[in-house]
């Protein structure tokens, strides 16, 4: 890679297959199966390493569509379903793809069901259940969650939760407090469904805080994560993993000095690393990233404290004098959060010499 212009996305399949195994066996050793969220790699090599041909969750149509171009058939899409995306979506199960769709409302449950029987389709479909104020979703207890149900009828397909404030859950307990009340919350919202006289298969929970959380998943039939494949530094800051466990970095090159500043210059702004600082609300921000040597190995002190397009500022977190970096020097910088820097990338560099696919675009 030493020939490779920079930056560039470094990854490592060691660190990728330890964290892999390590999320297989827990929900093996809890009796619930994964489906992979590929949004953070979206890769067909990655996810053919960690869940070859397995079910899997995705973020756009476009990502359905390039899996579904690989050979992958068991595909959620797990955001609210937008009616004018419904052509594709039909395109998609035409294809012999099991595509699910995901919705919160009545509205949304009218559009599928309308267009599902105009196309003479069947749309499967998943409601969202909200539970802990995160972001999308219907409460357990709101009246509209068996209106919606009944609405798709023979489309609804189960429930589905996303514990997205697990990530700001900051000890062992509270993860794993999180954990349990995602589940007990996508539980319940199946069970209202059932005692309404609805059908109920799937019960879907899932992010990787809480995957790695749970102690138990009774009554939930499959469970979502990926930003575990890579981790980052927004997952170590919660005690998800520690900084030798982050597979994904980029790859910069020391292109100046400001001696006054006590800064380093890379050619690796936010355009390569995401301007994501997720860490900043944690116990120890991290500024745009922590900083390696072209091995991997972490520099003590030295943070990515600023960040123009194509430039990086390097610094001490403690105003010590930065290392004796000259110009030319190859580094890393590991992410505050893998989707987003992943997300600047078309392509990773897999430590080893081969380059693997990255799909982009919506």
């Amino acid at each position: 890679m030493t020939t490779v212009d920079t930056p560039f996305a470094v990854l490592d399949t060691d660190r990728l297959d330890r964290n892999a195994a390590r999320l297989r066996d827990h929900l093996a050793a809890l009796g619930v199966p994964l489906r992979l969220h590929v949004k953070t790699s979206k890769s067909v090599e990655v996810a053919q390493r960690v869940h070859a041909g397995g079910p899997i969750t995705v973020s756009t149509l476009a990502e359905a569509e390039y899996f579904a171009d690989a050979g992958y058939r068991d595909v959620l899409y797990a955001v609210g379903i937008d009616p004018h995306k419904l052509p594709r979506v039909a395109k998609l199960l035409r294809r012999g793809v099991n595509l699910t769709v995901l919705l919160d409302s009545l509205a949304q449950a009218e559009a599928v069901t309308s267009f599902a029987h105009k196309e003479n389709l069947r749309v499967p479909a998943l409601i969202e259940i909200d539970c802990d104020g995160h972001r999308g979703g219907v409460a357990v207890t709101d009246a509209a969650l068996p209106e919606i149900g009944r609405a798709l009828g023979d489309h609804l397909a189960g429930v589905l939760t996303h514990a997205g404030e697990s990530y700001f859950a900051y000890t062992p307990e509270a993860l794993h407090q999180a954990a349990q009340n995602e589940r007990d919350t996508a539980v319940a919202a199946a069970t209202v469904l059932r005692a309404a006289g609805l059908p109920c298969e799937i019960v879907s929970v899932g992010s990787t805080p809480t995957a790695h959380a749970a102690t138990d998943l009774t009554g939930v039939t499959e469970v979502r994560a990926g930003n575990y494949v890579f981790f980052d530094l927004v997952m170590a800051g919660i005690g998800v993993c520690t900084t030798d466990d982050l597979a994904l970095t980029v790859a910069v090159t020391v292109i100046g000095h400001q001696r006054d500043s006590n800064w380093v210059i890379t050619d690796g702004g936010w355009m390569a690393t995401s301007r994501d600082r997720g860490t900043r609300a944690q116990a120890v921000d991290q500024g745009y990233g922590l900083v390696a040597d072209a091995g991997g190995t972490l520099i003590p002190g030295l943070v990515m404290t600023g960040a123009s397009q194509e430039h990086g500022v390097l610094s001490t977190r403690d105003g010590t004098p930065v290392p004796d970096l000259p110009i030319g020097t190859r580094l890393r910088i590991l992410p505050n959060h893998a989707c987003a820097t992943a997300a600047q990338h078309d392509r990773y560099h897999v430590v080893g010499g081969e380059i693997w696919s990255r799909h982009r675009g919506w």
